[in-house]
């Protein structure tokens, strides 16, 4: 199948000819479907084509790499938790890094071993998903850590999204029947 510069499709044509259809053009004859069958080629000037194709695959590569921020207190309930480290695998599925941010509030800063367990457990608890990019490192009232996913084939969630419910069974025919059995009964009787 060959493609023309403008977008039409030409149709499937012999080598020779298409060569001398792009040359006649003053354009390249570029094969960007090699396995398909027929394989599919376009008409395009070979140096636009090449720097459309490296602006793709750069604008591809910086998708990947942007910060997410999840924060946490030292006194979250455990479906909170939950949640948020969800939220936190799906950051980190999706091939973003992580900034895990836990921030004490008044009295919490005399009992700072309670932050640092809570950031030592999210390490734990996600460690089937990133590396620890920066430690955990207290600035203030906040500790940061950063995390950094690790590559795809590695990763595992643990805290996948809760799954719908499944359907009741149907009930057996002769169940059914009975119960239609006693509806009409229960219509006879003034």
């Amino acid at each position: 199948m060959i493609v023309g510069s403008s977008g039409q499709q030409l149709g499937v044509m012999k080598l020779n000819d298409a060569l001398k259809h792009a040359q006649s053009l003053g354009l390249d004859l570029v094969e960007v479907a090699p396995t398909a069958v027929p394989p599919v080629c376009r008409i395009v000037d070979y140096g636009k084509f090449k720097y459309e194709q490296a602006k793709h695959d750069k604008e591809k590569r910086n998708t990947g790499s942007k910060l997410k921020e999840i924060k946490f207190r030292v006194n979250i309930d455990s479906h909170d938790y939950e949640t948020k480290l969800r939220h936190a695998e799906e950051f980190l599925d999706k091939g973003n890094k992580v900034r895990v941010q836990l921030q004490y509030r008044g009295r919490e800063m005399a009992h700072q071993e309670l932050g640092v367990e809570l950031m030592h457990e999210i390490k734990r608890d996600l460690a089937s998903m990133a590396a620890v990019e920066q430690e955990p490192k207290q600035q203030g009232r906040n500790v940061t850590m950063t995390l950094a996913p690790l590559p795809a084939n590695k990763r595992k969630r643990n805290f996948l999204p809760d799954r719908e419910l499944t359907p009741l069974d149907e009930m057996d025919k002769d169940d059914e029947e009975d119960d239609d059995d006693t509806d009409a009964e229960a219509e006879v009787k003034p």
